[in-house]
């Protein structure tokens, strides 16, 4: 099988950096499945998984809050706000900080647009990073 060289970076790391067969992603403009022999492409990333299928039939999730995606003929590079794979998150963590941001939305009566804006962002961020724990750890049961 075809496949496609991979890298998502962060500001902090290179998170993964790989030969895969294909990629999902949540773009502003909505999901995207992209193979090898895609044509060229650049989108912006919204908050949410990615789900990857590597070369060597493994399946890879990776939380993501924003970036951008730029698919090239040979290769696909993400610049991701943050990323972080699925099998790297502590779920009790996760719970807590979205606990946390929850509580700052309810107290968000004493706070600017831009602040409320920020902490509705984190829960977003919480929510995405939940999502990808949950579904790695279906992927993983079920092998």
């Amino acid at each position: 099988m075809k496949t496609i060289k991979f890298e998502i970076v962060t500001p902090e790391r290179t998170v993964l950096k790989q030969e895969i067969l294909q990629i999902s992603v949540p773009t502003t403009s909505g999901e995207i499945t992209v193979l090898p022999d895609h044509i060229p492409l650049v989108s912006v990333l919204k908050t949410g998984v990615i789900e990857l299928k590597l070369a060597d039939n493994n399946t890879e999730i990776i939380s993501v809050s924003g970036g951008f995606i730029e698919v090239m003929k040979d290769k696909i590079v993400i610049l991701a706000d943050t990323a972080e794979r699925a099998e790297e998150l502590d779920e009790s963590k996760i719970e807590a900080a979205k606990l946390r941001a929850e509580e700052a939305k309810k107290n968000a009566k004493f706070v600017d647009d831009v602040e409320f804006a920020n902490i509705s962002a984190k829960i977003e961020k919480e929510l995405a990073r939940l999502h990808a724990v949950n579904k790695w750890r279906k992927l993983k049961s079920s092998k």
